[in-house]
Parts: structure tokens; sequence; C-alpha cells
């Protein structure tokens, strides 16, 4: 089973994925998380490692904090590839058991937004990736509490697929 799209990309090295990373479901395992995406996108610029990797630590959090993830035994994978011609898409995929799906919190008042200490990732990862959006693992009714992966894709200008 494929948790990501099977449509093949035209670009230069076409297809490039990057090992999928499972990571146990702590929020411990955040500095593990970047240091990895970072090794892996090593070539890049800075600006889209940083960029990457702030929404992928973001994406990491929300799993642990709001599904099945956070439990004992929870895991959360990590998936990058090119997705298409100079876009890099990063997944991370969350073990589900929950009852909504993630989304941008959009009814909280001017002053409840200055207030908040949390709750501003997925806003965060709106804000600076070129796109983003979820879908859940398997796409089936009644399979909807078995995972969701939040999806971010980022330019990557000229850099080099290695």
């Amino acid at each position: 089973m494929s948790i990501v799209p099977h449509t093949p990309s035209a670009s230069v090295r076409s297809g490039r994925r990057w090992a999928s990373r499972l990571y146990s479901g702590d929020l411990a395992q955040t500095s593990r998380v970047r240091a990895d995406l970072r090794a892996d996108l090593a070539g890049f610029g800075d600006d889209l490692v940083e960029t990457a990797t702030l929404c992928a630590s973001e994406a990491f959090a929300n799993a642990v904090e709001h599904t099945g993830s956070g439990e004992p035994g929870g895991r959360v994978l990590r998936a990058l590839y090119v997705a298409a011609p100079g876009t890099l898409r990063l997944v991370i995929v969350d073990d589900g058991a929950v009852d909504t799906a993630p989304e941008v919190p959009h009814q909280r008042t001017d002053e409840q937004w200055r207030d908040a200490e949390r709750g501003r990732g997925l806003l965060l990862v709106e804000s600076i990736a070129a796109s983003w959006g979820t879908f859940p693992v398997v796409p089936f009714p009644f399979c909807t509490d078995l995972g969701t992966a939040v999806w971010a894709e980022f330019p990557t200008g000229d850099a080099p697929f290695r």
C-alpha cells in the first residue's frame, strides 16, 4: 500500500524519492525529524531546507498532539519526493483514530489569536508552503480513522536532485 500518489513526474530525475522515515509519536523526536530532513535535503538552498524543516516540525507536532500517533506505541511517518518538475513534496502521516482531519483554525477572535499559545501550526504551514493539504491514508469512507497525511509543497528552483 502506498501513501503517496503514483503519478509520475516529468522532471529531471523524475520521481526522485527519499527513504521514508518512521518516528515514535513523542514530541522529543521533533529534533530528530528536523535533523533527518536537513540531512536529506543537503545540497538544496537554505531557504528551502529551513521552510520544509519548519513545516515538518509543525506537522509532526500536530500529529503527535491530535491523533493516535501521540498514544503509547504511536508512530509518525515522513515521506519526501519530487511531486512535479521543480516541486518538492513533504508528507507527514499520522496513526489516525480521531474524528477530524487537521485544519487551519478560522473561528477565533482577534483577542483569541493574540493570546493563543497553540493552534497556529497549520496556519504557519499554510503561510510558508507553496501549497498544502490533507488526504486519508486509505480513501474509503469506512477507513477514515486509519490515518491522515498532511502534505506541503515547496518550489526547488534549480536545486540539484541527487
